[in-house]
């Protein structure tokens, strides 16, 4: 018989298996969405006359600095003509081409870093979502390259980093396409390190030619 000792004990584990279920979940659910890059596949995305050795070349560095469980790259495609502008002179925007890439990622693929030889542009804004001033320079920003915190894109332009040596060039592009596919796994700039690449590039190429190609211990600690 069922006697009210049993359904006391009963509704006691009842209770601590809930707790017990609560306290499990956020571990869960935070190992599902774990960022580290050793368990997911990225791909490099080259848009129009992108030569094929950038590609090559990011594909084995990013592999190599984040231990992707693969990287790929992808046929070459033409810029999306709905990203194109004309606001201070003939750009694509970065804000539409990450999103592009967001929709149009394989199957099979985690992550999608998007390289071009345009010029690419976003709208800076302050945190409280206004423009920065004055509007007329930030409405239209041009810049190196622009990706979700966390999220699945990323796109580099080499239109700004590329009237240098071959050697300083490649430099740069490694540490923007780094910088990029880390906001990707959840990195935000580097508040600490002056040589992690993490850094805040606060509008100068020069930040990018002083920082390292690598990440600091506590970012690189972010995404083990």
């Amino acid at each position: 018989m069922f006697s009210f000792f049993m359904y006391v004990q009963l509704i006691f584990h009842m209770k601590h298996l809930r707790i017990f279920y609560f306290l499990l979940l956020p571990l869960l659910s935070l190992s599902s969405c774990s960022p580290n890059p050793r368990h997911k596949t990225l791909a490099i995305q080259g848009f129009g006359s992108i030569k094929q050795e950038l590609l090559d070349t990011l594909r084995v560095n990013l592999s190599k600095i984040y231990e992707f469980e693969k990287v790929i790259v992808l046929p070459h495609k033409p810029l999306p003509q709905s990203a194109f502008v004309r606001i201070k002179s003939p750009r694509y925007r970065a804000d539409t081409l990450i999103r592009y890439l967001k929709l149009d990622k394989p199957n099979g693929v985690d992550y999608v870093i998007g390289l071009t030889n345009q010029d690419i542009s976003t709208t800076k804004r302050e945190p409280s979502g206004a423009i920065k001033k004055p509007v007329a320079r930030y409405q239209d920003w041009g810049i190196f390259g622009l990706g979700y915190r966390p999220g699945p894109s990323s796109i580099v332009s080499t239109y700004r980093i590329q009237k240098v040596s071959n050697t300083l060039f490649m430099d740069r592009l490694k540490k923007i396409a780094m910088h990029e596919v880390g906001h990707n796994l959840g990195l935000k700039h580097c508040p600490s390190d002056e040589k992690c690449v993490m850094r805040d590039a606060a509008e100068s190429i020069r930040t990018i030619d002083q920082v390292c190609l690598k990440l600091c211990n506590s970012c690189q600690n972010q995404i083990k």
